[in-house]
């Protein structure tokens, strides 16, 4: 994805997928034998990549997201279109996808395949590289189970639908989040990883402009997002910062930003206005440790969604195309 101007202030939007098939087969030490340098060169990568492009920690935990929400975890949102198939990347509600993730586990993924051939699956590439680059920017450490295959399916129009959009109701969000296996503490725990990343104008535009227009938005905030946004249906690619305070740190800034009318999304303001989200909100407002432990908890069980296993998925050769290129 290209940015063309970055200002002050930027968003994520967050997901949660489907609940796994069959746990067993992951494990923490999966590589210990077959990849002994696996941790080692992600580790690297993804160290070098967030030091040239620091926006790279949001956008592959985005990417991560998109990609478990649909299918499970199984690297197919990394799947690129060919004449045979529209693939998931595709569809509008994943065109914002930042490059720089696609990036980093192409890069991850070359360096494995001179290490280890045909060893290290790009579902688990994407996973690992997602804690180190949480962890990195301040977050929570988390353990990955590894073992997972990539998937063999990437279809643009399973997209929506499966993806929360940003004016939908906590309701209906929570009802995507529950159908795959995660309670409404979980879905707020998530959300939060809009502590970090970016959102397009387009997607609160309406919060802004026209008879309906927020007003529950703090008026500074609205009025700079006014300014930075008043070209956005020429230039789909400016885009603000989410947490206007602490953009490049994973932290509680969030939720306490729910509390001032600054959050940037109308789905994140909900969770501040719903008397089901809002203890949630409050709590992780003024208790940054309790967030962390949800939030990493939770991104431990979103990595078992979905889960491909032998005879269910390969392991690809290049992460953004099946082995069977006709596929």
């Amino acid at each position: 994805m290209r940015l063309s101007r970055f200002v002050l202030l930027i968003c994520l939007v967050i997901v949660a997928p489907a609940v796994s098939a069959d746990l067993t087969i992951l494990k923490t030490d999966y590589y210990q034998k077959t990849c002994p340098d696996f941790t080692k060169i992600v580790r690297e990568a993804v160290s070098t990549k967030q030091a040239q492009q620091p926006t790279t920690a949001a956008g592959t935990l985005r990417l991560f997201f998109h990609d478990c929400f649909l299918e499970g975890c199984d690297a197919s949102v990394l799947i690129a279109t060919n004449s045979f198939n529209k693939a998931e990347r595709d569809d509008d509600l994943n065109e914002s996808l930042p490059g720089d993730a696609f990036d980093i586990v192409n890069r991850i993924k070359t360096a494995l395949e001179l290490s280890c051939p045909g060893v290290v699956s790009c579902a688990d590439i994407l996973a690992q590289a997602t804690r180190d680059l949480v962890t990195m920017v301040g977050g929570p450490y988390f353990d990955v189970k590894l073992g997972r295959k990539d998937g063999l399916e990437s279809k643009a129009h399973k997209v929506r639908g499966n993806v929360p959009m940003p004016n939908q109701t906590v309701h209906d969000i929570h009802g995507m989040f529950k159908k795959n296996g995660f309670s409404l503490r979980e879905m707020v725990a998530l959300s939060g990883a809009h502590t970090i990343g970016f959102s397009h104008c387009k997607e609160f535009s309406d919060r802004l402009f026209g008879s309906k227009a927020d007003p529950d938005i703090n008026p500074r905030f609205a009025t700079a997002l006014k300014g930075l946004c008043k070209n956005h249906t020429v230039d789909d690619t400016i885009a603000a910062f989410n947490d206007v305070m602490t953009p490049g740190k994973f932290d509680n800034m969030y939720f306490k930003n729910l509390k001032r009318g600054l959050g940037l999304l109308a789905s994140d303001h909900l969770l501040i206005k719903d008397n089901s989200t809002k203890p949630f909100v409050e709590l992780y407002a003024t208790n940054e440790k309790a967030f962390f432990e949800d939030f990493a908890r939770a991104m431990e069980k979103m990595g078992t969604v979905g889960v491909k296993g032998d005879g269910e998925g390969e392991v690809r050769r290049r992460c953004d195309h099946f082995n069977n290129l006709n596929v």
